[in-house]
């Protein structure tokens, strides 16, 4: 039997925090980054009330899934990159280094959209390589390849710093 809906809400207050942090780290964008977070639980608000298949086993995993599978598909959409901006907005910064969280994003920005989506679950959500895999719906070998190259290119780009970066 489906779930309900007001199980449904739990579960989407609960975790809409780490899915909007998984988001922004991938695509660097905020607004992005809701929008993402949003058509991800429009997504499994769909797949939880299904009757076909019976409930989602782990809600959690298939949210992340969703969620990274929604980032890779929009980004092969070519409107995607645009980014219109004549002025930028003041914004006020939440704490932490900012150097630093900029230097990481910058850094992020000039991978593909797969190897950023697998450096972003290893190592910044702390996926297993297994999970990564079955997330990205590829093998767990293409996933440590990935981030082997990956790693390769952000040394390149940060040198020495990148150690401290990831260790957020």
């Amino acid at each position: 039997m489906p779930r309900s809906t007001e199980e449904f809400e739990e579960f989407a207050i609960a975790r809409t925090p780490q899915l909007y942090r998984a988001a922004w780290l991938m695509c660097g964008d905020a607004h992005r980054a809701e929008d993402l977070v949003q058509e991800t639980l429009a997504k499994v608000y769909v797949r939880w009330h299904r009757r076909l298949g019976g409930p989602i086993e782990h809600p959690v995993a298939y949210a992340h899934t969703t969620l990274t599978r929604t980032f890779i598909s929009a980004q092969r959409r070519r409107s995607n990159h645009e980014t219109p901006t004549e002025t930028l907005p003041e914004t006020v910064e939440q704490g932490g280094d900012a150097a630093t969280s900029l230097a990481l994003r910058d850094a992020l920005a000039q991978l593909a959209p797969l190897d950023r989506a697998v450096l972003v679950l290893r190592y910044l959500e702390d996926v297993s390589v297994a999970d990564t895999a079955d997330a990205l719906g590829v093998s767990p070998g293409a996933v440590r390849n990935r981030t082997l190259r990956a790693l390769e290119r952000l040394r390149a780009v940060l040198g020495p710093s990148l150690r401290d970066l990831l260790e957020i």
